[in-house]
Parts: structure tokens; C-alpha cells; sequence
């Protein structure tokens, strides 16, 4: 299975790549490096919804750099998985559990029996609620898990009743292939930079654009309306008070100061009820703190490094002396 490459965004040396098939079916795409420094274990990385393995490329780097393994996921319906529906820019699952589902073979033929231990877990937003879902469930696989803007729940209007209820009566009405009220099948990342919720780096913002604008078929639109109803029965999980007393993972949750796609207080409430969790807010950055500009990432990469054990301090690490 290629990855596909541009000037601005080469791919990694070394990468092994291919196709998985979950237990429903669904083909799913992976790929895995070697460290290019003396072996410290694997990270696994999970993105966000709509993203690719290609717009991790700089972070696989940096993880090498710092002596890990990396695998990467493309979760179903994106990327260069398996699109589900017809139209194949509509973001669409029945159910978050059939995310399960490819976390479960990804772990089971390409990070266990291929990646070094010991393994570690970062996720994204939608990848990082699949990760909590998975330890929830008794899952074991990291040893510890860094998580950037979990989608707890949702900014502002977005993660009110009335969005809430659209979703769920539009479910039951057989609505759930269409795309959302307002929605349609441009990409998020194909809109001009000006006034996008994402980050505030143009330099990586149009990157990322131009990985879509070389291989349209990495590309997503609009979430469906039942990808919508299954994310908010996700939410609603995770925003119950007595949910996040019974993980005992460690987990760090690093937030966007300036996310208007998730809730902060919804993540700031979620992390104070961890039992071996702690938070910390990255002011100014918008939601993608991995492209955000440097003087926010390199804040990331200051708190990665203290709470992933064995990485070592790289040159350009704000702790770094």
C-alpha cells in the first residue's frame, strides 16, 4: 500500500506499509518505522477524523529521532482505508465501537508482534476518544498514553442539545449517510487558511492541503449524519462524571488553549477525575497542537518528553542543555 509523497512532505526512510482486514471486513491501512536512533520502544500514533498517515511525516520523524518505533493507523472511512459509503469524501461509522475493530487488528498483526516494546500510545482527538474507549474496556497494550485535544465533547453551539438531538433524530429517520446540515464533500483542510480552527502555522496548514490537492483520495468531507449521532453516543459516555474514575492508565492530556472544536472544560473535567492522569493547556494553540508553529510544539514536545519514560532530550527540546 503506498504513501504518497510531496516535495514540502517526503516520506520517512524505512517505512513498511500495507493493508489490514478487520473482523467485519473492512480494509484498513498501516504503516511502521524503526527508530533511527538506539531503540527506546514504539510509539503508536492515532489521528483525528479526516486525517492521514501523510500529514504525520514530520511527528514519525521527531518520535525516530528520539530512538522510537512508530506505527501509524488510518482508521476506517479515511485516509487510504476503506471508504464505507458510495461517496467516498462522507465520513460515516454506525458506531464508534466499529473503530474498535480496527484498533483491535492493528494491534494484533502489526504493533505486537512487529514494534519493540515497550509501547506508547499518542492520539488525536477522535483517535484519542477510540484510546480511552479501548483502556476502558480493560485494553492493556500501553504502557502509558500522551493525548492531545480529546474530543470529550464539543465547542460551543456544536456540543449543545439542539446538535444533539439533529444527530439522534436524523439516525432514527434513516438519514444517516447524508452529510450534516451545511455540510458537503470540500475537505476542512481544502478552505483557505484564513479563519481555519485548526492551527495557526499557514506553512503547515497548506502542507497538509497540498498532500489532498496530490492525492484526492486521501481526502474527506463532512461528517454524515451518523457518524455525528455515533460520535455524540460516544460523547455522552465520556462527559458521565463516573467514567474517567475507573481508568487507571496514566495519561497525560495536553489542550489547546484556543480549540474551537472541543470543549476545554469538558476535557479539563474529564482529566481532574483520572486516577492516574494529570493535564496541562498549551495556551494559544489552536486544536492540531502536531501542526501548530513551533513555539507551540515545541511546548508539546517538552511535556512528551518528561512523561514518555526512556525519551531522551533531542537538540531543539526546550529542556535541552
Amino acid at each position: 500500500m503506498n504513501l504518497h509523497a510531496i516535495p514540502a512532505n517526503p516520506v520517512p526512510e524505512g517505512a513498511v506499509s500495507g493493508q489490514l482486514v478487520t473482523l467485519d471486513g473492512v480494509r484498513v491501512r498501516y504503516a511502521r518505522w524503526t527508530p533511527s536512533a538506539p531503540r527506546r520502544g514504539t510509539v503508536c500514533l492515532f489521528p483525528g477524523r479526516a486525517d492521514m498517515i501523510e500529514k504525520y511525516f514530520e511527528v514519525v520523524e521527531e518520535l525516530r529521532a528520539r530512538g522510537f518505533a512508530v506505527a501509524v493507523l488510518d482508521w476506517r472511512g479515511q485516509g487510504g482505508s476503506q471508504r464505507l459509503l458510495s461517496d467516498p469524501r462522507k465520513g460515516y461509522v454506525r458506531s464508534f465501537d466499529q473503530y474498535q475493530l480496527d484498533l483491535e487488528v492493528f494491534m494484533r498483526e502489526v504493533v505486537l508482534p512487529d514494534c519493540p516494546p515497550p509501547i506508547f500510545a499518542l492520539g488525536h482527538s477522535m483517535g484519542a476518544v477510540i484510546l480511552i474507549e479501548a483502556i476502558r474496556q480493560g485494553r492493556r497494550w500501553f504502557d502509558r498514553i500522551v493525548l492531545t485535544s480529546p474530543m470529550i465533547d464539543l465547542w460551543g453551539v456544536f456540543g449543545r442539545g439542539l446538535a444533539r438531538q439533529v444527530a439522534h433524530t436524523g439516525a432514527l429517520l434513516g438519514l444517516g449517510r447524508l452529510y450534516i446540515p451545511g455540510g458537503g464533500p470540500l475537505a476542512d483542510i481544502s478552505r483557505p487558511f484564513l479563519g481555519n480552527l485548526f492551527t495557526s502555522d499557514p506553512v503547515r496548514y497548506e502542507r497538509t492541503a497540498s498532500i489532498i490537492e496530490a492525492a484526492p483520495e486521501l481526502g474527506l468531507g463532512s461528517p454524515t449524519i451518523g457518524w455525528a449521532h455515533a460520535a455524540f453516543q460516544v460523547m455522552d459516555r465520556l462527559i458521565d462524571s463516573a467514567y474517567p474514575a475507573a481508568i487507571r492508565q496514566p495519561i497525560l492530556i495536553i489542550v489547546a488553549g484556543e480549540d474551537k472544536v472541543v470543549s476545554i472544560p469538558a476535557i479539563e473535567r474529564f482529566a481532574v477525575r483520572l486516577r492516574a492522569g494529570s493535564h496541562l493547556i498549551i495556551a494559544g494553540s489552536r486544536h492540531e497542537i502536531l501542526v501548530e508553529r513551533d513555539v507551540f510544539r515545541a511546548q508539546f514536545w517538552a511535556a512528551f518528553d518528561a512523561f514518555i519514560p526512556g525519551s531522551p532530550l533531542v537538540p531543539g527540546s526546550p529542556l535541552y542543555r
